[in-house]
């Protein structure tokens, strides 16, 4: 890929071939530091879509035959494809989504790890038997795969995102349809024609980026060989999926929004707090489900924490991700930006403090990073995700008064909190309403550990152990004593 993106995969992968979309419809996709248009891919159209289920259906059961070992040794066999390819993959990443080629790198890396990870766990899917309590026979419990996935990416982290729903799905010995996200589908591709070459059979893996996503969703869940769908985005679209999933009653995973508080009590380690708030704020340009988006410091500590963490805001670089020393990258497009400005003024009108920011260039996708104290609770900035390089500050003063401003949203994704007491980070653990707690750390993610949020952050888990039976359904036999 040193010479640019020309030789890339951009066409519809469906039953082994690479091809184009039924009518010949393509889109752009924009590098979004500079708007000019990387790459063309195939537009799906809902017929592309159905060929995709005929293609996964068909494949379905010889797949799920298929020995757990083949299965963990072709995942095993990718995972080496994206190291090898790694310096590739991280340049694309950047090229189609705007972060540091530093911070598309580590994507890479972690995504990749998702791929050996459900190598693993694919010959450790389990069972059990036992005696009935009453003596009259034996009950054996099994896993089997739920059959033909549909996985719905999105366009923040395009490897890791797609890895770590392809990998449990194709380890418990599903089929799956993945739907990148039209702003970022080159990853997906490639990633994909990593597996095709890691000896993935046709069928097995389809890949349909397209511009239709409501065409494409309505006609693939409404047919009953679906059975499970997969989806990370917004809170919204995730609520018109699972109204939709409802008619076929079909096994979902939802991965949506999230307003993650970040707890910073006066006894905290002030230099780790610091540091864990660069980077739950600023990776990946603020534009992360687990970002932390509303900044909660106890009174004893605020000055301290404010001033520090604002000569570290304001030293941030911005500009090309593949430019050397960049900090800071795009968002994805400049509604992006417009979105996030209108969020700041507003913070501003009912009351907020800034203490570093700026404007942006008009029509640019760059924004600057932000940092804002006396931020209203009240205020939009701490009600909607912000998903970008934007700090909001308050401040509290008691124990209860930080956990009921933390749990006082209707997301429960991610949190964090800075204490050095142990007896607190325990309450912490009991009493924040949310998926994820990262205790002292601003990164939380890993593959061997489940990923996932309460309320209207979503439902079930990916990663870890409980990662892999979200594509598994559970099955019981009763043998009775014959004796």
């Amino acid at each position: 890929m040193s010479n640019g993106v020309d030789r890339l995969p951009s066409s519809l992968y469906i039953a082994g071939k690479w091809r184009d979309a039924t009518d010949g419809s393509t889109f752009p996709v924009h590098d979004p530091a500079t708007g000019e248009v990387i790459a063309e891919v195939a537009d799906a159209t809902p017929a592309d879509a159905l060929a995709a289920l005929d293609a996964a259906a068909s494949a379905g059961e010889q797949w799920a035959r298929t020995a757990p070992r083949v299965r963990g040794e072709i995942l095993l066999r990718a995972f080496d494809l994206v190291n090898e390819h790694a310096e590739d993959l991280a340049r694309l990443i950047t090229l189609e989504m705007g972060k540091p080629l530093s911070e598309s790198a580590a994507e890479v890396r972690y995504g990749g790890e998702f791929l050996r990870w459900f190598a693993e766990e694919a010959v450790r899917i389990g069972g059990r038997t036992g005696t009935t309590p009453e003596g009259s026979g034996a009950m054996i419990v099994t896993h089997r795969p739920v059959g033909p996935c549909y996985l719905i990416t999105p366009w923040n982290f395009p490897l890791a995102m797609a890895t770590r729903k392809i990998g449990p799905a194709l380890a418990a010995g599903c089929t799956a349809i993945i739907k990148p996200a039209a702003l970022t589908p080159l990853t997906t591709l490639y990633v994909v024609s990593l597996l095709e070459q890691a000896g993935v059979p046709a069928g097995v893996v389809n890949v349909i980026p397209s511009t239709q996503s409501a065409a494409i969703s309505e006609v693939l869940m409404r047919d009953g060989r679906l059975r499970k769908v997969s989806f990370t985005g917004s809170t919204q679209v995730g609520q018109t999926l699972l109204k939709q999933a409802a008619d076929n009653v079909l096994r979902t995973s939802m991965e949506l929004g999230g307003n993650a508080p970040f707890l910073v009590f006066d006894d905290a380690d002030l230099d780790a707090a610091v540091d864990g708030a660069m980077l739950a704020k600023f990776r990946n340009v603020g534009q992360a489900c687990t970002a932390a988006n509303r900044f909660l410091v106890q009174a004893g500590i605020h000055d301290a924490f404010v001033e520090r963490l604002a000569a570290r805001v304001n030293a941030l670089r911005v500009g090309h991700g593949l430019e050397d020393g960049v900090d800071v990258g795009p968002l994805i497009n400049a509604g992006a930006g417009r979105r996030i400005r209108a969020l700041v003024d507003a913070a501003i009108e009912d009351g907020a403090y800034e203490i570093v920011g700026g404007e942006s260039a008009e029509g640019s996708a760059y924004f600057p990073p932000t940092l804002l104290t006396d931020v209203p609770p009240d205020a939009r900035l701490f009600q909607e995700e912000i998903f970008g390089p934007v700090v909001a500050v308050t401040k509290f003063r008691t124990e209860d008064e930080g956990i009921a401003l933390a749990n006082g949203t209707e997301y429960g994704l991610a949190a964090y909190a800075f204490t050095a007491d142990f007896a607190r980070a325990n309450r912490l653990m009991a009493t924040i309403n949310a998926g994820m707690l990262g205790v002292n750390a601003g990164v939380i993610s890993n593959p061997a550990a489940p990923f996932g949020g309460t309320k209207h952050s979503g439902m079930g888990r990916e990663g870890g152990s409980e990662g892999i039976h979200e594509y598994l359904d559970t099955a019981y036999a009763f043998v009775p004593d014959v004796r």
